[in-house]
């Protein structure tokens, strides 16, 4: 069988999966999405994601039109049709179809979208001897416009930071916040160890609270690895032991070296490697 789409409650072909040019998702970014990762067939920490797709639309006044629970059966109903056993889910609502101008409350309906599918975000090589980093002079959007913690469908300023990291021959940029500290990467959370403590940024310093962040804190405390959510510069991650990268598309996937600075010995380091080794553990992988 072919890839099915789920749009509004039914099934389409990926080349005929549409929606309005003039929905306010595509004219304006306006809406929301998550990201899921599928393990054994089952779409992993969906109760969580689903948590943040609804926080991320009351914060822009946006009302998903189903309730939680038959979202939980669309999504399952979804991977299922694609005979999907391992994979990626993007679920995608938007404010709906309107007229051009930008007020949200003239449009007609949200649309809710459920693609499943496969995803490889970074060559496998990268997840063996880590990735390297360049800081992106694109900052993380202030918290006062527009909340990192809010998954919008306006990504354009996770964008042009990664423009910025490909054009340096990275596939992945350091974002900092309008403070100057550490924030995130362009599509992935942010962790150090240093002096055998897991360091990362605090929600409040402009993150989107991953779920995969989330796991890798709840999996440190498993394996009795010290914790400290504090503001970081670019100095701590300068002179860090180690540093890895999260988010459910990219899983946990070490750092090597960042702006032409080596990290540690310039390999993945025993923290990294044990949280990831419990992460997969986790998912079955």
């Amino acid at each position: 069988m072919s890839q099915q789409i789920y749009i509004n409650g039914e099934y389409f072909g990926r080349d005929d999966a549409k929606v309005s040019v003039f929905d306010h998702g595509l004219l304006y970014g306006d809406g929301v999405f998550e990201g899921m990762r599928i393990y054994g067939g089952k779409v992993f920490r969906l109760r969580e994601h689903l948590k943040r797709l609804w926080d991320s639309a009351q914060a822009i006044a946006l009302t998903i039109p189903i309730s939680m629970d038959q979202m939980i059966l669309d999504v399952n109903a979804t991977v299922a049709k694609n005979d999907l056993e391992n994979g990626y889910i993007r679920l995608v609502v938007t404010r709906g179809a309107g007229p051009l101008g930008l007020d949200p409350f003239r449009c007609s309906h949200p649309q809710i979208i459920i693609i499943a599918d496969t995803i490889k975000l970074y060559p496998e090589e990268f997840y063996q001897d880590g990735l390297e980093l360049v800081t992106a002079s694109t900052i993380r959007n202030h918290p006062a416009a527009l909340s990192p913690r809010i998954k919008s469908l306006n990504y354009l300023n996770n964008i042009m930071a990664k423009i910025e990291g490909l054009k340096a021959g990275c596939v992945e940029a350091l974002m900092l916040n309008h403070k100057g500290e550490v924030a995130e990467c362009t599509g992935d959370n942010l962790f150090l160890v240093r002096d055998g403590v897991l360091i990362t940024p605090p929600v409040d310093a402009g993150i989107l609270e991953g779920i995969t962040r989330d796991v890798v804190l709840e999996l440190a405390a498993q394996e009795k690895i010290e914790v400290r959510e504090i503001a970081i510069t670019r100095y701590d991650v300068y002179v860090a032991d180690e540093c890895f990268l999260t988010g459910s598309a990219a899983e946990v996937i070490p750092a090597v070296k960042i702006d032409d600075r080596t990290i540690g010995d310039g390999t993945p380091g025993p923290i990294t490697r044990k949280l990831t080794a419990a992460f997969r553990k986790l998912v079955g992988q």
